[in-house]
């Protein structure tokens, strides 16, 4: 329960600005995953990000219950299957976002996941752990 506790305090709040910054910069996130893919570098780095962080969660928290703890477990392999994805099939991303950015609603849909996210885990890291 430690684990679960220290990680949502961490994800929690992360979640909740990012979803933030989403809903206020709109535009930069575009600008950015329009250059994000133009360089391989960053399309490599950004495979082995998720890569590692979701490994890093799943070491330490592969805890499979019914309760909001399996948001984090979910992330973190989450995190794997993306940086695994990114790093063998990078093309099919760059395509994905393409088809992304022209969909208003993916933006809602993904913004609410992420507030929700973010809520659970807060009040579970801060008030119920």
């Amino acid at each position: 329960m430690e684990n679960s506790v220290f990680i949502a305090q961490i994800l929690g709040p992360v979640c909740l600005i990012i979803a933030t910054w989403l809903i206020l910069k709109w535009e930069a996130y575009l600008r950015i995953m329009e250059d994000y893919f133009k360089n391989t570098a960053l399309v490599f780095f950004g495979g082995m990000l998720p890569l590692i962080i979701g490994l890093v969660v799943v070491l330490c928290h592969n805890v499979w219950v019914a309760n909001w703890r399996i948001i984090i477990t979910i992330y973190g392999w989450g995190g794997i299957i993306k940086g695994i994805w990114i790093l063998f099939f990078p093309n099919s991303v760059s395509r994905f976002i393409q088809v992304y950015q022209k969909s208003k609603a993916l933006v809602v849909i993904q913004t609410v996941v992420i507030i929700a996210i973010g809520v659970v885990l807060t009040i579970g890291g801060y008030f119920t752990g």
